[in-house]
């Protein structure tokens, strides 16, 4: 299991990502989660261009969210993003999107590793080495 540091990404609430009253539609908030986990992978070393041309990818298999209070246009935001598990081929992540020091939003995050082609794919080890914080 990875070691519990925590990665932040700061988000803008654009006008795009808000409905006719100001509130950020409840879907924007799966497009700040997606920004979080991807600098996340890019901040341990993992881009989505190279596991491309390995013939593999992340994809999403599972999310539980729970919004417990509403972010508003130009809001600055913070999600952050925690490794909870790792086995083999899925990793288990924690989210959160905060406004200053209130959780506004939080999910459970369950992502498969896939080939390109079909099917799961058991992450190379040093894939998984860089997930555990634990560089080859």
């Amino acid at each position: 299991m990875a070691d519990s540091a925590t990665y932040s990404f700061p988000v803008r609430v654009y006008y795009e990502d808000t409905d006719f009253s100001g509130n950020v539609y409840h879907a924007a908030y799966l497009k700040f989660f997606e920004r979080g986990r991807t600098e996340f992978l890019r901040d341990v070393g993992i881009h989505h261009f190279e596991l491309a041309v390995q013939g593999l990818a992340f994809a999403v298999c599972s999310m539980q969210i729970e919004f417990l209070r509403t972010a508003h246009i130009d809001d600055l935001l913070t999600v952050t993003t925690e490794v909870n598990a790792i086995t083999g081929a899925r990793l288990v992540l924690r989210q959160q999107i905060l406004r200053a020091d209130t959780v506004l939003t939080e999910a459970e995050v369950v992502v498969a590793s896939i080939r390109m082609s079909g099917g799961v794919a058991r992450m190379p080890k040093q894939l998984l080495a860089l997930l555990r914080s634990d560089k080859p």
